[in-house]
């Protein structure tokens, strides 16, 4: 039976873990508070102690963590998924990280004789309980195609957009785009408020007309309402996100002002409320001068 450690169980990770225990395989887990695994754990999947314990015999590890820093320590620390990893191993890197993290990780990776490749994801964490996330995939053609078993119970879709990295390089530019949407979304709410707009008719027409994107689709609503409960992807996340894409574009363009200018409006939501919606820009926003 194919064994898969799968390392990082937030709201993303949980439900991604749980697809490989419907899809029949052998899954080992670990993360930082063991209470998230444990329904996964009652289901039939393995406590590991360590992320090296959890990728001993793994055919695959996958991660699913915060941050450069987060994937360094689970992938590299003397107690890290390499350690006890054998050669031609695929190491999976789910997270969303900077791009000059995925070329150091597949050097370092692929130096111990492991297949890297980098697979960053879009969806909601409903998509990643049914397994219709769409995956973002930098590898070698040939790297891919071993993979593929290992990605078909997460994955609706597979968008292979090139050499490792590749992948983040597109995953770094839609959230990007998505903070821009977001930021300049809460300000064209507060606008219609404090221009006395019936503001039920301004999140059906946002929701439907031109600008309407699954973006803007649920966060106006859930901005007039000032219900952001069932928070999907907090302040702190997208700062990181945007941080990570505004550092490489500055490598690529002349000047990147609108992704600055987003940035910079994360930077404010996440010192307001970090762990919480980043749909709250709104009440940032809208506040009295």
């Amino acid at each position: 039976m194919q064994r898969v450690a799968f390392i990082g169980l937030g709201r993303m990770g949980h439900g991604m873990a749980g697809r490989y225990l419907d899809a029949g395989f052998t899954v080992s887990v670990w993360n930082r508070s063991k209470a998230k695994a444990e329904d996964l754990i009652a289901r039939g999947a393995l406590w590991a102690t360590s992320p090296e314990d959890a990728a001993i015999d793994a055919d695959a590890v996958v991660t699913m963590v915060a941050d450069d820093d987060a994937s360094r320590a689970v992938w590299l620390t003397k107690d890290g998924a390499a350690a006890t990893m054998k050669a031609g191993t695929l190491a999976i890197e789910c997270s969303t990280v900077s791009y000059q993290h995925t070329l150091d990780m597949a050097h370092e990776l692929r130096g111990r004789g492991l297949v890297y490749i980098d697979c960053p994801v879009t969806g909601l964490p409903e998509a990643a309980a049914a397994g219709k996330l769409t995956l973002l995939v930098g590898a070698d053609p040939a790297d891919l195609d071993k993979a593929r078993p290992y990605l078909a119970p997460i994955g609706s879709t597979v968008r292979h957009f090139g050499a490792v990295g590749t992948g983040t390089v597109f995953k770094l530019i839609n959230n990007l785009i998505g903070a821009v949407q977001i930021a300049s979304l809460a300000e064209g709410v507060a606008m219609a408020e404090q221009a006395g707009l019936n503001m039920q008719l301004v999140a059906e027409a946002l929701g439907t007309g031109a600008i309407a994107s699954p973006q803007v689709i649920r966060h106006s609503k859930r901005m007039v309402a000032r219900d952001f409960s069932g928070a999907s992807f907090t302040a702190a996340l997208r700062h990181k996100d945007a941080a990570y894409a505004v550092r490489l574009a500055e490598t690529l363009l002349p000047d990147v002002p609108v992704s600055r200018a987003a940035l910079a409006a994360y930077d404010r939501a996440k010192a307001h409320a970090p762990d919480a919606d980043e749909g709250q820009m709104i009440e940032i926003v809208s506040r009295p001068k």
